[in-house]
C-alpha cells in the first residue's frame, strides 16, 4: 500500500470536504489596554472548532434541539461561568496578543487572552458569545457520543461495514492472512460476508485491528484503482498517481499534476458513494475549482451526486482505533 505522500502545495490542490469553516460569532470590542502596556484595544476573535472527522456543513440551527442544562468543564479549567442554563468551566491562557480568542474542542472551551485584560472583561467577552459557545460545546459532546457509538470492539464475531454491507470478523488460525467468504444463500437481514482472519481466538484486540485494517486498505487500493481508471477514461483526464490517505477531515484531494489521494475509509461505503468521490476528484483535473462548470462535469458521470454526497455526511464511519 503506498504511503500517503506529503501535503501538496495548497495553490495546486483541491480537496473534497475539508473541515468546515467555523461559524463566526460577532466580535465583541473590549476596553482598551493602558497605553503604556498595549496600544490597541483587543477584539474577540472568531471561535475555532477542533477539526472533526468527515464533517460537512454544520446542522442548521433550526434543526437542532435545545440542549438541557449541562455542565461543560475543560479538564484544565481555571474559571467557571454561567451561560444561560449551562455551567461552563473554561481553561484560561494568557499570552502576548492584542485580542481575545476562543477555541471550542472536544475537551471544552479554552479562552486565550492578553495578559493585561481583566478577568471581568474576559468573562464579559465569554458572555457575549454565550449562545455560540453553548451550541458548539453541545455539538462536540454529541459528536463524541456518535464516535463512541461506532467504535469497533475487536473480538471474534465483531462486525463492520465493507462496501455498504456488513462483514463479520471470524478469528480462524487455519487461514493465512485474511480471506473473505460470501454466502449467496444468506437469508434476508443476515450478513452474507464473513472475513476469516488468520489469528487464534486468544489474539490481542490490537492484532485483530491491525490485520483487518491492513486487509481493508489493500481492498481500498484495489477498488479505487479500478474506479479511477474507469472514470479517468470516461472523463478523458490523465491521473498520474493514486495514493491512500488517512486524513481526518477530507475524503479526497486532487492536484494539478494529476495526483489523486483518496481516504481508505471510503471502503466502508457502497460502490456508488466511492464512485462519486472518485468522479469528484477526477473532475478537478478538468476544472480546478468548484464552479458550476465543475459540477456539470461531475453530474455528467454521477447524475445523483447530491444524494451520494449527503450519504457521506449522514452515515457514521466506524472507529477502528
Amino acid at each position: 500500500m503506498p504511503r500517503p505522500g506529503p501535503a501538496d502545495d495548497a495553490s495546486s490542490q483541491l480537496s473534497l470536504f475539508d473541515a468546515p469553516p467555523s461559524n463566526e460569532a460577532p466580535s465583541t470590542p473590549l476596553p482598551a489596554a493602558p497605553r503604556s502596556i498595549a496600544p490597541r484595544a483587543p477584539v474577540a476573535r472568531p471561535v475555532q472548532d477542533a477539526p472533526a472527522p468527515f464533517e460537512f456543513d454544520a446542522m442548521p440551527p433550526a434543526r437542532q434541539r435545545e440542549p438541557s442544562p449541562l455542565h461543560f468543564r475543560h479538564p484544565q479549567a481555571e474559571r467557571e461561568i454561567q451561560l444561560g442554563e449551562h455551567r461552563v468551566g473554561y481553561a484560561l491562557r494568557r499570552a502576548r496578543r492584542s485580542s481575545i480568542g476562543f477555541v471550542v474542542s472536544a475537551e471544552g472551551l479554552q479562552v486565550n487572552a492578553p495578559r493585561w485584560v481583566s478577568l471581568q472583561n474576559i468573562d464579559s467577552a465569554v458572555q457575549a458569545k454565550a449562545g455560540w459557545i453553548v451550541r458548539k460545546l453541545q455539538e462536540q459532546r454529541d459528536r463524541a457520543r456518535r464516535v463512541e457509538s461506532t467504535r469497533i470492539e475487536w473480538r471474534d464475531g465483531t462486525s463492520l461495514p465493507f462496501l455498504g454491507e456488513t462483514v463479520i470478523i471470524v478469528l480462524d488460525p487455519r487461514v493465512a492472512g485474511a480471506v473473505l467468504n460470501a454466502d449467496a444463500q444468506a437469508l434476508p437481514g443476515v450478513p452474507r460476508l464473513v472475513l476469516h482472519v488468520g489469528l487464534p481466538q486468544t489474539a490481542e484486540p490490537e492484532q485483530s485491528r491491525d490485520s483487518v485494517q491492513s486487509w481493508l486498505q489493500r481492498q481500498a487500493l484495489r477498488i479505487f484503482t479500478d474506479r479511477c481508471n474507469h472514470f479517468a477514461a470516461t472523463l478523458k483526464v490523465r491521473m498520474t498517481r493514486l495514493s491512500l490517505s488517512s486524513a481526518q477531515t477530507r475524503w479526497g484531494s486532487a492536484s494539478a499534476d494529476g495526483s489523486i489521494r483518496l481516504n481508505w475509509r471510503l471502503v466502508h461505503f457502497g460502490l456508488q458513494v466511492i464512485d462519486y468521490v472518485v468522479a469528484h476528484e477526477l473532475a478537478h483535473l478538468r476544472e480546478m475549482n468548484h464552479s458550476a462548470a465543475f459540477w456539470d462535469v461531475v453530474r455528467s458521470v454521477v447524475p445523483d451526486y447530491q444524494k451520494l454526497r449527503n450519504t457521506l455526511k449522514d452515515v457514521p464511519v466506524p472507529v477502528l482505533d
